[in-house]
C-alpha cells in the first residue's frame, strides 16, 4: 500500500468491497454466527443506508482499492443525542498505520455535526487493536450494552461523550 491513503464518503460502488472486508474481518475473528453484525442488512447496500439522516459511511483507499471503513448512525433504541460508531473494519495490511485514528477523528467529528452527544460502540473480545485505539480516543468501558442493535454476540461495549466541534471547524 502506498502513503497516499484517503478517507472518503462511501459511494455506491464500495458496497461490494465494504462488505466483502466486514465478512472477511469479522469471520477473522469468529464472529460469524448468530448476533454479530455480519448478519446485519445494511452490509450488502452501505452507502444507501448510511444516507439516511444522521448517518455518514467513511472508506479508507488507497490504489483505487477500498481497505476499511467506519460509520456513524442513530443507536437503534436510544435517545435521540446517541449515535453508535458503526462497522469500523480494516484489511490487516493498513492496520498499525495510525489509519484508524484518522478515520475514527473523521466520524466522531460527523457525529458532533450531526448534534449528538455521545457516541456508543460495540465489539468483542480479541479485538484488542481496536479496544486500545477506543480508549486513546476517550472511550469508556460500559458494564452492558446500550440500544437495541441484536447484536448479542458483542461483549464489550464502549461510549464517549462527545464535545461541540469548535466554532471554527466545519462539521459533515
Amino acid at each position: 500500500m502506498t502513503t497516499d491513503a484517503r478517507i472518503r464518503p462511501i459511494r455506491p460502488a464500495d458496497d461490494r468491497p465494504v462488505a466483502a472486508i466486514i465478512r472477511e474481518v469479522m469471520t477473522s475473528f469468529g464472529a460469524c454466527g448468530p448476533g454479530f453484525a455480519i448478519h446485519d442488512p445494511e452490509v450488502d447496500a452501505m452507502s444507501a443506508n448510511y444516507a439516511a439522516p444522521r448517518s455518514a459511511y467513511f472508506v479508507l483507499e488507497a490504489d483505487g482499492r477500498v481497505l476499511g471503513g467506519a460509520g456513524i448512525a442513530p443507536l437503534a433504541g436510544a435517545e435521540p443525542d446517541v449515535c453508535e460508531l458503526r462497522k469500523m473494519y480494516f484489511l490487516p495490511e493498513v492496520r498499525g498505520r495510525g489509519l484508524g485514528a484518522r478515520l475514527l477523528a473523521i466520524c466522531l467529528d460527523a457525529a458532533r455535526g450531526f448534534g449528538y452527544r455521545r457516541c456508543y460502540l460495540e465489539t468483542l473480545t480479541g479485538m484488542d487493536e481496536a479496544q486500545r485505539l477506543y480508549a486513546r480516543a476517550g472511550f469508556r468501558r460500559l458494564c452492558a450494552a446500550q440500544g437495541a442493535t441484536g447484536h448479542f454476540g458483542c461483549d464489550q461495549h464502549f461510549e464517549l461523550e462527545l464535545q461541540p466541534p469548535p466554532e471554527d471547524q466545519p462539521c459533515w
